[in-house]
C-alpha cells in the first residue's frame, strides 16, 4: 500500500513532459565498469554484452554455441576456434582477428591484470594465431566444458598495449557503441544498426523507477521490481509488461559447522515446514517457480526428475523431535538477510511458517556489505540468497567442493562431502557432455538428500516498457539483447 500512495503523491508533484530523443532504459544498479576483463556485477556484464562481442554464447539449454567463432576439439587438450565473418570491425575501424582474440586472453590470464575471470581460464597452457582466422588454444588439461568459458569480450590488441581506458571508455565490436558516462547515473550507447541513441539511466529506488517509466521519463526497465509493483504496472493501459521463465536460483544457506544448523533432521524440518507454493503465489505473485536443484531441469546438466520438497508440517515436527526438540526446548535459530524490503517480507514470512512446526527463528537484517560480508566469513546460521545468471555446472565446484571454502570459493557453509566431492571431479573427468551431465544429475540428487542448500524456487524475469516501446524479447539468463532491435513505434 505504500508503494502506490508514494506513487500517488509523485505523480501528482510531476510536471512536464520527458524529451522523447533516444530511448531510455532504467537500471536499479549502476555498471561498475565497462571493461569485460573485470565485469562481475549484473549491470556491468549484460552492458557489455552490447559493446562487445564474445567467441561463444549459449543457447536456451545453456549450452555453448558459436558467436565469433565456431570450433573444433583436435585432441581432449586441443580446440581450434574459427572466426566467422561478422562483428569482426572494432568501433573505431581497426579489423578483429585472432591476434586480438589471443591478446585478449593473455591478458587475462596474465596475473598483473588482475582479472576475477582468470581463475576459470588457468589451464590454458597457450595460445596460438595460426593466421588471422584462426587461433588455437592447448590446454594443461581435458576440459569439454571449455568452449562455455571463452565468454568473455574480445577487444583489441592494439588499444590494450598502448593502455586504453576501456572501464570508462569502451572498445568492442558488439551491435553497440559507446557515446558518453557524462555522470555516474547516465550511459549512453549507439545502435550500429539504425543510428538509435541508447541512454541506461540509474534510478536505484523501485518506486521512483516506475514513477519514470509511468512519465515518460524512461521508457523501459528490466527486473528489481516488488511483486506487488509488478502486478499494479501490468495493469496500466499506457504500458506493456512481459514475464520470462529465469534461471536466478533462490535458496536457504546453512553454517554446517554450527551445532543447530549442522544437523541434518533439523535442516530437513526446516524445508518440509516451508510452504513455497504459499510464497509464491502470495509474496511473489506467481513470478516463480518451485526449484529442486540449483540448475533448473531443462538446463542440459540440471536433473528433470528431482522430487520437490514437499509442505508437511507434520513431517517437520517429527524431524525435530527425532533430534531432540519439543515445544519446551525449541531449536532457536538466527536468520541473516539484507536490508531490501522485499528480502525483510520474505524473511518474515519464513520465520512465522517455521514458528508453526516449532522452530524459533531471530531475524537479523543488515546493508548488503555488511550481510554479505558475515555469508562469506561463515558468521551465520542461516540466511537466503540467490545465485543469478548460471549458465556452466562447474558452478557445483565452486559453491559444494570441500575445497572451495572462502575465500577460495564459495562454499559458504563449509560442507564437506567426500562423496560430493568425488561427483564434482569425476564430472569434471569426463571425456562427453552426456557423461559428465550424468555426474551432476546423480550430484544434484546427493544435495537435494543433504541439504547445504534449501531449494527455495527460480524467479521468473520481468520486463516493462511504454507501449509505444515494441520488439524487446526477455532472455533466459535476464541479459539485455533485446535492446538490439526494441523500437518506438
Amino acid at each position: 500500500m505504500r508503494i502506490f500512495i508514494l506513487i500517488g503523491i509523485l505523480l501528482l508533484a510531476a510536471c512536464g513532459e520527458a524529451s522523447r530523443e533516444g530511448l531510455r532504459f532504467g537500471l536499479s544498479s549502476r555498471p561498475v565498469t565497462l571493461d569485460p576483463r573485470y565485469a562481475t556485477d549484473a549491470a556491468s556484464t549484460r552492458i557489455n554484452r552490447l559493446l562487445y562481442r564474445r567467441l561463444v554464447d549459449f543457447d536456451d539449454g545453456f549450452k555453448a554455441i558459436p558467436s565469433l567463432a565456431t570450433w573444433q576439439r583436435l585432441t581432449p587438450i586441443h580446440y581450434r576456434f574459427s572466426l566467422g565473418s561478422e562483428g569482426r570491425i572494432f568501433h573505431d575501424g581497426s579489423p578483429l582477428g585472432a591476434s586480438d582474440v589471443k591478446a585478449t586472453y593473455d591478458s587475462l590470464l596474465a596475473p598483473k591484470t588482475a582479472s576475477p575471470h582468470r581463475a576459470s581460464l588457468e589451464h590454458i597452457e597457450h595460445i596460438e594465431v595460426l593466421d588471422e582466422d584462426t587461433v588455437d588454444f592447448h590446454l594443461r588439461h581435458a576440459d569439454v566444458l571449455f568452449p562455455g568459458r571463452l565468454v568473455v569480450g574480445i577487444l583489441p590488441a592494439a588499444a590494450m598495449a598502448s593502455g586504453h581506458p576501456f572501464h570508462s571508455r569502451p572498445l568492442g565490436s558488439g551491435a553497440f557503441r559507446f557515446l558518453a558516462w557524462p555522470e555516474e547515473g547516465v550511459l549512453r550507447l549507439h545502435r550500429l544498426a539504425d543510428g538509435q541513441m541508447l541512454e541506461f539511466v540509474h534510478v536505484p529506488e523501485p518506486t521512483v523507477r516506475a514513477l519514470k517509466l509511468l512519465r515518460g521519463e524512461i521508457d523501459m526497465l528490466q527486473g528489481d521490481l516488488p511483486a506487488e509493483l509488478v502486478v499494479w504496472l501490468a495493469e496500466r493501459p499506457e504500458l506493456d509488461l512481459q514475464r520470462g521463465r529465469g534461471s536466478g536460483f533462490a535458496y536457504l544457506g546453512f553454517n554446517l559447522k554450527d551445532s543447530l544448523t549442522g544437523q541434518l533432521p533439523v535442516r530437513s524440518a526446516i524445508a518440509h515446514a516451508l510452504d513455497r507454493p504459499a510464497i509464491i503465489r502470495y509474496l511473489l505473485r506467481g513470478a516463480a517457480r518451485p526449484a529442486s536443484a540449483l540448475l533448473p531441469p531443462d538446463h542440459w546438466a540440471g536433473h528433470p526428475n528431482l522430487p520437490t520438497l514437499a509442505h508437511d508440517p507434520e513431517r517437520a515436527r517429527r524431524l525435530l523431535k527425532s533430534a531432540g526438540f519439543d515445544a519446551t526446548h525449541p531449536p532457536r535459530i538466527t536468520y541473516k538477510t539484507s536490508s531490501d524490503s522485499f528480502r525483510i517480507r520474505l524473511a518474515t514470512v519464513i520465520q512465522h511458517q517455521l514458528a508453526a512446526v516449532g522452530i524459533d527463528v531471530r531475524l537479523q537484517s543488515y546493508d548488503w556489505g555488511t550481510f554479505y560480508g558475515d555469508i562469506k566469513g561463515g558468521r551465520f546460521q542461516m540466511y537466503s540468497l540467490a545465485w543469478i545468471g548460471i549458465q556452466m555446472p562447474d558452478i557445483f565446484r565452486y559453491a559444494f567442493h570441500s575445497g572451495a571454502m572462502p575465500p577460495d570459493g564459495a562454499n559458504r557453509g563449509r560442507l564437506k562431502n567426500a562423496r560430493v566431492d568425488q561427483l564434482i571431479e569425476a564430472a569434471e573427468a569426463s571425456q562427453s557432455l552426456e557423461q559428465q551431465a550424468g555426474y551432476y544429475r546423480e550430484l544434484q540428487y546427493l544435495l537435494l538428500q543433504q541439504l547445504p542448500y534449501v531449494p527455495l524456487w527460480y524467479e521468473d524475469n520481468v520486463y516493462v516498457a511504454r507501449r509505444e516501446i515494441q520488439g524487446y524479447r526477455l532472455a533466459r539468463d535476464g541479459n539485455y539483447d533485446g535492446l538490439k532491435q526494441v523500437v518506438r513505434r
